[in-house]
């Protein structure tokens, strides 16, 4: 996931592009649906280093307690859960209790989609 914030990588509505990405029969098809990698502990036990997630970029009725990937404006890609959302700011919290929660401004955010599917 952390080269997925490097420009090229998602196209001007968020959907990946470029050379990369793997096709996987998992869910109906459906243009919003695609998979990311996960690198990192900051989710562990849940999710761990390799597991693949499927994420829906149509899924904009995020709420407390959905798991999401979120695209900040400047690239940064990051799969967390919604600890607190109003409408000036998120809250993105980690399973591993080693990270401290993250606070973003709504405006910083570029795109984000609830995961539906991580392997396992």
């Amino acid at each position: 996931m952390a080269q997925a914030g490097t420009e090229g990588y998602f196209d001007e509505a968020g959907l990946p592009t470029g050379d990369g990405w793997e096709a996987a029969d998992l869910l109906p098809r459906r243009e919003s649906l695609f998979g990311l990698r996960i690198s990192g502990d900051s989710m562990t036990p849940l999710y761990r280093e390799g597991d693949c997630v499927i994420v829906d970029r149509d899924a904009h009725n995020v709420r407390k307690g959905d798991r999401v990937v979120v695209q900040t404006r400047t690239g940064e890609t990051i799969a967390k859960e919604i600890g607190r959302l109003t409408s000036q700011a998120l809250t993105l919290v980690s399973i591993n209790p080693a990270y401290e929660p993250r606070i973003l401004a709504r405006r910083d955010i570029a795109w984000m989609s609830r995961i539906l599917w991580v392997s396992q």
